[in-house]
């Protein structure tokens, strides 16, 4: 049986801290895992700057409310979910991605939790598992799935290369230009090409 892991943010929605630096007009918090491979480095950096200027989950939740899927991904993941099973693996966290999973139609979610205190602000993450894209990849193989997978970030780099198939999505050039053996797409038409020789083969 085939089985295709997409990751979310950059491939089904947009970034989610991009969007919310942009609504706070905090340019520090555009930085993302297309930027910086180190993923507590990262959100040890993001958390210090929500404390830094006071912020806590109902505001980010409030922006992420408003946001909606990118275009085309939508239409591109029912067509898929009629096709094959489709999970979505992702280093979100489940405080952040309700909303997004409903405007997708409630595909598979693997992702963390944020640790939240009284006040409501964020002190804290709980990571599934380390790695836990790859491994999840792996998991799956082990009970008998072809797995597909595509991302766009550093944190997508080893769950492609665990599956039977994949490629990059959109990634930036940096990315493209130190992983040459993946090969990528730049849109749902050639993701979805991708796939269905996946399928077909």
């Amino acid at each position: 049986m085939d089985l295709v892991c997409l990751d979310l943010e950059g491939v089904l929605v947009p970034e989610i801290w991009i969007t919310f630096s942009e609504a706070t007009g905090i340019p520090e918090l555009k930085l993302t895992t297309r930027d910086e491979p180190d993923y507590d480095k990262l959100m040890r950096y993001r958390l210090d700057i929500l404390e830094k200027h006071g912020l806590r989950l109902p505001d980010v939740q409030r922006v992420i409310g408003g946001m909606d899927v990118l275009p085309g991904a939508m239409e591109f993941s029912q067509a898929l979910r009629a096709r094959t099973q489709l999970v979505i693996l992702s280093d979100t966290f489940t405080q952040f991605a309700q909303p997004l999973m409903a405007k997708l139609g409630y595909p598979a979610l693997f992702c963390n939790r944020l640790t939240i205190d009284a006040a409501g602000a964020i002190v804290g993450y709980e990571m599934r598992q380390k790695e836990g894209k790859r491994h999840s990849v792996e998991a799956l193989k082990s009970l008998n799935f072809r797995v597909f997978a595509a991302g766009d970030s550093y944190n997508d780099l080893s769950m492609i290369r665990a599956a039977d198939s994949g490629c990059l999505f959109r990634a930036p050039a940096s990315i493209k230009t130190q992983c040459p053996d993946l090969s990528a797409v730049e849109d749902y038409a050639g993701l979805t090409a991708r796939i269905d020789a996946f399928l077909e083969g």
